[in-house]
């Protein structure tokens, strides 16, 4: 199918790895300028050159920013100039008890899950209205709905981000800018790859995931980083043009909601 992506211009926030690199190389691979981003050099260098081997044609730039730091996010926002589409994926995550989460826990999480794609919609959406097309996606999570107990801190920002896509929404009535939320579910990235024990594979690992942590799963599995991909690409293309203000899920069926 073709998405309609070439030669519009994408930043994702977070992309040198997981979902927000996968991501990366779908819009790349159906036509779209595509900007990516990470906290080092090395790692936005190392990204950019596996986009390129998988597809060579690939108009791919980078912009190294710390999401924690509000004076590099200003620096980013200058030198990436206005897009056509926004991705919202950067994002922390870790397992803590509520009662050792301490109060810079709290800032920092919020400081980048949530004030990170507040400032770039707030940078990047006023130029889509303009020019009258646009596509706004938060990467949420489940977790937004079930909050975990095992990091609330985390719940409460993917949380946020509904509350802000939905209210973002409403501000592109009867325009061709549309502002959505992305829900994944368990998603083997490289973050939950990093958690597998050593003296377990990645097989037993699932098992014991699916049968404690999310038992509602009805996959009972974890998702492939493409899988959700293949939301976002969709949610990012033209052919979406009625979704707006949605909450789209990718969760394998975790939440037992209608």
């Amino acid at each position: 199918m073709d998405l309609q992506l070439k030669d519009k211009k994408a930043f994702i926030s977070g992309s040198t790895k997981g979902i927000g690199l996968a991501v990366a190389k779908l819009l790349a691979s159906e036509g779209a300028k595509v900007i990516i981003n990470g906290r080092s050099q090395d790692s936005v260098d190392k990204a950019l050159a596996e986009i390129k081997n998988a597809y060579s044609s690939a108009e791919t730039e980078a912009v190294v920013c710390d999401f924690s730091k509000p004076e590099e996010i200003e620096n980013l926002i200058a030198e990436v100039g206005d897009v056509d589409i926004l991705i919202n994926n950067v994002g922390v995550f870790g397992n803590k008890d509520f009662m050792d989460i301490t109060d810079e826990d709290w800032k920092n999480f919020y400081e980048i899950n949530v004030l990170s794609g507040v400032r770039l919609s707030r940078a990047f959406l006023p130029g889509m209205l303009e020019r009258d097309w646009g596509r706004i996606i938060f990467i949420s999570s489940e977790s937004a709905l079930n909050i975990p107990v095992e990091m609330i801190h985390y719940g409460m920002t993917k949380t946020a981000q509904l509350a802000i896509s939905r209210g973002l929404a409403e501000t592109t009535k009867g325009s061709n800018v549309t502002v959505n939320s992305v829900l994944p579910g368990p998603t083997f990235s490289d973050g939950l790859e990093q958690t597998v024990p050593e003296d377990k594979s990645k097989e037993e690992f699932q098992k014991e995931f699916f049968n404690d942590v999310r038992p509602t799963s009805i996959i009972q599995r974890f998702a492939n980083p493409k899988e959700v991909a293949n939301m976002v690409a969709y949610v990012a293309s033209p052919l979406s043009s009625a979704t707006n203000g949605a909450s789209l899920r990718v969760d394998g069926g975790v939440v037992k909601y209608i």
